[in-house]
Order: C-alpha cells, then sequence, then structure tokens
C-alpha cells in the first residue's frame, strides 16, 4: 500500500475560529509535541492581520520560537503579498494561499470576488519567484451552502490556472462539509489525470458526519496526502452547525486499522490529542482519544469468570 502523508492544520485552521485565545506558550508547545508525531507537514499559523484574525496575531512569535525536527515542513497560511513577506521572513518552508471556488464564499469570507483573490494571489506568486513552495487551498470544491453545488469543471479550471503559475501543489477543500464520497471519487480521479504533476491534498470537513468515508475514497482513489485537525477542532462560519475538520487522530487510527503506513506514532499522537480540551477549554469533537484504539482491550468485568465456570 502507498504512504499516506498528513498536514496537522488545528494550530491554525482549527484555533482561528477559537472565541478564547489560546496562549502562545501553548501554541509552541503543541507544535513541538505534534513534531514529534511524524507528521509530513504541519500547518503553524497564519499570516493575516491581527484584526481580522485576532486568535493567531502571534504568528511571527511562534513561528520564531517553534523547534523544527528535519522531516517535517512548517507551513503557514498567507493571505496577500504583505503575509507572504512576513512568512519569509520567518522562514516558512511553504506558503499556502487561499481563495474560494464560489464567487458568494469568496466574497463572504474574503470580502473580494473570485477575479480580484487570483490576481493578489499572482502578485504573491510571482513575487516569491520559487524560493518557497507554494500550495493553494481552493476552498468550497464540492459545494457551497449558499450557492449548492460547485461544478467539478468549475474546479478544475481553476487547478489549472495556479498550475500555468508554477504552484508545487493544490489543496481541494470540502470547506462546509459538502462532500459525499462518490463526488470525491469523480473528483480525484479528473485531478490525477490532468495534474499529475501536482501535490494534490483533500481536506475534509465532518459537518455532515461523511468527513472519513470521503477520506477514505480519496485514498482508495489514489490521493495520499491530506489534511486533519487533531480533536477535529476548526470550522466554517458559513456553515451552519459545522462540526469542524476530520479528527487527525479519527482518520490516522482507521488508516492504520486497514494497514496503511502514515508514518505517524499514533499511541504518541493519542496522547497529545487527549491534551486538547484542556488546551482550548472545551470538549472536542475527536473519538478515538476518548475510546481508545481498536487494539486497546479492556479487563473483562469481574463476574464474567464465575459465568466461564458455570457454563464450562
Amino acid at each position: 500500500m502507498k504512504r499516506i502523508f498528513f498536514n496537522e492544520v488545528a494550530t491554525r485552521d482549527g484555533f482561528q475560529i477559537e472565541p478564547e485565545f489560546i496562549p502562545t506558550d501553548s501554541k509552541v508547545a503543541l507544535v513541538d509535541a505534534l513534531s514529534e508525531c511524524g507528521y509530513a507537514k504541519i500547518e503553524v499559523t497564519s499570516f493575516t492581520s491581527p484584526k481580522a484574525i485576532p486568535m493567531l496575531r502571534d504568528a511571527d512569535e511562534v513561528m520564531g520560537r517553534i523547534r523544527r525536527v528535519p522531516g517535517v515542513e512548517y507551513t503557514v497560511l498567507v493571505p496577500n503579498l504583505r503575509g507572504a513577506e512576513r512568512a519569509l521572513e520567518a522562514r516558512a518552508d511553504e506558503l499556502n494561499l487561499v481563495m474560494s471556488t464560489s464567487e458568494t464564499h469568496n466574497l463572504a469570507n474574503l470580502r473580494m470576488p473570485m477575479a480580484h483573490s487570483f490576481a493578489a494571489l499572482s502578485e504573491v506568486i510571482q513575487r516569491v519567484d520559487g524560493r518557497t513552495p507554494i500550495n493553494v487551498s481552493l476552498s468550497c470544491c464540492f459545494g457551497c451552502p449558499m450557492e449548492g453545488e460547485v461544478p467539478q469543471e468549475s474546479v478544475l479550471a481553476w487547478v489549472k490556472r495556479f498550475a500555468d503559475l508554477g504552484v508545487r501543489g493544490v489543496t481541494i477543500c470540502d470547506t462546509t462539509g459538502m462532500a459525499h464520497p462518490a463526488q470525491v471519487s469523480r473528483m480525484v480521479e479528473a485531478l490525477q489525470q490532468r495534474f499529475a504533476q501536482l501535490q494534490l491534498t483533500l481536506h475534509f470537513h465532518n459537518t455532515r458526519g461523511m468527513g472519513l468515508a470521503n477520506l477514505l475514497a480519496g485514498v482508495q482513489g489514489g490521493i495520499t496526502r491530506f489534511d486533519g485537525s487533531l480533536g477535529g477542532l476548526g470550522g466554517c462560519p458559513y456553515a451552519p452547525g459545522a462540526s469542524g475538520n476530520i479528527s487527525s487522530e479519527d482518520a490516522i487510527h482507521m488508516l492504520a486499522a486497514m494497514g496503511y503506513d502514515t508514518g505517524i506514532d499514533l499511541p504518541k499522537l493519542l496522547a497529545v490529542a487527549r491534551q486538547m480540551p484542556n488546551i482550548v477549554g472545551h470538549e472536542v469533537p475527536g473519538q478515538v482519544a476518548k475510546a481508545g484504539r481498536t487494539e486497546d482491550l479492556h479487563p473483562a468485568p469481574e463476574f464474567v469468570a464465575a459465568l466461564r465456570e458455570q457454563f464450562a
């Protein structure tokens, strides 16, 4: 079986919508702990205006203090040219640019039309000029809660526009949890036929309970890179009832049980995941950290021994 690579997004995608500021020390400690678990990438933070995302206003300090482990890429979200300059100064290993494939969602989330977003991101790509790898995350690729289904051909057209600019990778995002496995299968087949040269990543939310099913459809379709959020943190403010991203530990546990190599030390990751409620100050959706792995057995009730003798 192919190796599956995971990108942890809790410290950016998860923390950015938390109601209470997560202390900088806690963020640094969490990234350092995750760095020891075997991730391919960790999306550490966002170089966005502190006014726009106050929860990540300590981005420069966090990037300056984390302990970098060889083999792990430390990526950051970049919204514009100024953010890119800050990210380069902070020695980010990858810049993650974001726009939506839905005009309405782009206006609501980024406050500008898609054409304006593309122009701004194109400027970033040209200015970086190959100094640092660039990934583009395309939101709402499987549907928009305000427009409905986003045509697959429209998504592929946006991927091509960025591929033509020379980006290293593209992340196809189910931002509001509207995807289903058959739709994912069709998308990944088309992506791999047309863009085999790109580092393709899938990003799923579990808003309607199909996150792991969609991830499995992506794996079975040949995709080897996925985003996940520890504890299932995150969510889009434009998806009513959103429950957040797929839980990293739940997804990795599922794939490990099926025989896939994720490169992740699952016991070590679960130990970190069990700290999440204390870090964020509330319960989190992830299940395996609560229930344990399927191979973590429990002692039988004391009366079972007597029953065995009774029925022997």
